[in-house]
């Protein structure tokens, strides 16, 4: 990899050099890397762009990096990735794409990731989505995240996407068993006339299983956001959606929840906030020597921590 690739690599996935443990990158459009472990192993598709990782039951303490790299103005593509995580693992899998586009043309990657998750394994996913470049081409991406989650399985998704995305269109989906867990922790920050569109639906379907999905925005400039969530209550089952946003310039947010409970015991509740930065929190700021634009910064970068 040039240094430009390896600059983005450290944006996306924090790599400084080649990661220890089970590791996958693509970069525009081809492998670069790949290490398997005795527990994990990868495999590339067949029938179509993309590839497999099958972490074997049992698995502990154990981590898979599956980067992707566009630095190639113009570059297109479409990737499915399935994650097949065996009982009773405790592991992390980091992803992220990061784009370098300085030509005329659009840079595009679209991602599904599908998550079979076993009987009582956890799973950290962390993805993590930015662009560069001269400003002439679009850097565009739209991911895709399917979870299955078996009895007693929990999967912690941290998402971000705070820099250099012209337009996305983010979808999550979810099917929950029996005690199982679906955390979601999403940021998200646009500026100059870009798009973000966040689509978020888990079925409850088991008995004592939850979702939590939050996401925390700032809509700057001319920019727009939208925000779907929708939650169904399937069994006795807990949901929680929250939606929370900060508005500033000409920027447009829409925040749209849907909660349905198909069932007595299905406790489902929804939260959203659309706002301006308080006058107060900057003048405080500002009091402690920082300019207002500082001051801003440091408000928006606690908000989306």
């Amino acid at each position: 990899m040039d240094q430009i690739e390896k600059n983005i690599l450290k944006e996306i996935a924090g790599l400084h050099e080649i990661p220890a443990g089970a590791y996958n990158i693509r970069s525009n459009g081809k492998m670069a890397g790949r290490h398997t472990t005795a527990n994990i192993d990868i495999v590339t598709k067949e029938d179509r762009q993309g590839i497999e990782i099958h972490i074997k039951p049992g698995t502990k303490r154990e981590s898979v990096h599956i980067p992707v790299i566009l630095s190639e103005s113009g570059h297109q593509e479409m990737v499915y990735n399935d994650f097949y995580i065996g009982e009773d693992c405790d592991v992390t899998i980091i992803a992220g794409c990061g784009i370098h586009n300085c030509g005329a043309d659009t840079s595009r990657h679209d991602g599904v990731h599908t998550f079979y998750v076993g009987r009582n394994a956890r799973v950290r996913y962390v993805e993590k989505h930015y662009g560069e470049g001269d400003g002439n081409g679009e850097n565009v991406m739209n991911p895709t995240t399917v979870a299955y989650c078996e009895e007693n399985a929990r999967l912690e998704m941290e998402t971000t996407q705070i820099k250099g995305i012209d337009s996305t269109s983010r979808v999550t989906k979810g099917a929950l068993k029996a005690g199982a867990a679906l955390e979601v922790r999403e940021n998200i920050m646009t500026h100059g006339k870009q798009y973000a569109r966040t689509e978020f639906e888990v079925d409850l379907n088991g008995e004592n299983c939850s979702a939590n999905v939050i996401s925390r925005s700032v809509a700057r400039d001319a920019s727009r956001q939208e925000f779907f969530s929708k939650i169904n209550g399937n069994a006795a089952c807990a949901g929680h959606s929250e939606c929370d946003a900060i508005i500033m310039d000409a920027s447009i947010v829409t925040a749209s929840p849907q909660l349905t409970a198909n069932h007595v015991d299905a406790a489902l509740i929804h939260e959203a906030a659309i706002g301006k930065i308080a006058g107060e929190q900057l003048i405080k700021l500002m009091t402690l020597g920082l300019t207002e634009a500082e001051a801003e910064a440091q408000i928006i970068g606690g908000f989306l921590k």
